[in-house]
């Protein structure tokens, strides 16, 4: 039975490196998550709203606790077993989108660590170096960073060098975060020697990269299937795929992920009045997902190639001042700002 438990403001829930199964929902009160940024040692504070899980992926993963529980006023929160936890989530889909608002301040970080990391070397390959990012976080058992990385990659590059294993180490990340948990598992097949995320070889095309496929859901299955079509410049073939998976889906994220592919495929069919009404209907129902900008920049990329400029300048100068804007799509932002000032 879940149990109501009240803190006092400065106490602890729980410290970093602590061991314990039980997860929490804020019921009333200020709680921080306070951490340290992996490569620059700099402080993180998370703080959890009210409705909120935490000690969500340690509990359930059975690993030591990632962060420290600070109790910022005094506060009430109920304390869940990970049975209990699981039984209300098969329950009540709205307890796994609360979840993803936590898990989403994750996402932004990452948004600033690999505009961070491609910045350690201008004269880098920025796709090789993307490429490399997810293969440094896979290695360090990050799942839930690697696959944000290489499924990044797959957006900037779907036809890139890497192309096929980014997509083999996506479904691997996947598949290990769904089994594991963030820190534990193995060490992926087929990674290229270790170096830092910015420099150094990467695994050739083509390499070996997972064995992850059985631990996969059925839509992840499907909808890297259909990215792997659209890299093989199938589009309309990926076109059918992604529709299938967004009317047919019941996990959110996958359905997300699938309308915004949707809209990739009629950008790149030319279909640019289509992409503009798919991808502004996305924003307006999505505003906070972590492909936002790149929404915005394919809608601008099709008003560009409508000849409608001015319209297209103004959604690139949105989303340079929307910062942070990770460093490969400010790249493509820039340079279709400087394309438009060569038509002028």
């Amino acid at each position: 039975m879940p149990k109501a438990i009240t803190y006092k403001a400065n106490s602890v829930i729980y410290f970093r490196g602590d061991t314990g199964d039980k997860i929490y929902i804020l019921k009333g009160g200020r709680i921080s998550l306070n951490s340290n940024d992996i490569e620059t040692g700099q402080d993180i504070h998370d703080q959890i709203q009210t409705g909120e899980f935490f000690g969500v992926k340690s509990a359930m993963g059975k690993y030591p606790r990632e962060e420290t529980a600070l109790v910022l006023t005094d506060a009430s929160v109920i304390a869940f077993s990970v049975p209990e936890f699981e039984q209300l989530v098969s329950k009540n889909t709205r307890v796994i989108m609360k979840m993803l608002k936590v898990f989403s301040n994750q996402l932004r970080r990452l948004h600033g660590k690999v505009s961070t990391l491609l910045a350690q070397d201008e004269q880098s390959d920025p796709e090789e170096g993307l490429y490399r990012i997810g293969e440094y976080y896979l290695r360090k058992k990050e799942y839930s960073k690697a696959r944000y990385a290489f499924n990044k990659y797959l957006t900037y590059y779907p036809s890139g060098r890497f192309h096929q294993d980014a997509n083999k180490f996506a479904q691997t990340a996947e598949a290990y975060l769904l089994k594991y948990g963030s820190g534990k598992g193995p060490t992926a097949v087929g990674l290229s020697a270790p170096s830092s995320p910015s420099g150094g070889s990467a695994a050739s095309p083509g390499s070996s990269a997972r064995d992850s496929s059985s631990g996969l859901s059925n839509v992840a299955q499907k909808y890297y299937d259909a990215v792997s079509t659209f890299s093989q410049q199938k589009y309309p073939e990926a076109l059918a795929s992604f529709k299938h998976i967004a009317e047919s889906s019941d996990d959110e994220e996958y359905t997300v992920k699938a309308l915004f592919e949707i809209g990739r495929c009629l950008y790149t069919m030319q279909q640019y009045d289509a992409a503009i009404k798919h991808f502004t209907s996305f924003v307006q129902r999505y505003p906070k997902s972590p492909d936002l900008k790149d929404a915005l920049f394919y809608v601008g990329q099709s008003y560009q190639q409508k000849g409608e400029k001015e319209r297209a300048g103004s959604f690139y100068s949105k989303i340079l001042s929307m910062e942070p804007v990770e460093d490969g799509l400010k790249r493509k932002v820039q340079k279709a700002v400087r394309s438009l000032e060569q038509e002028a």
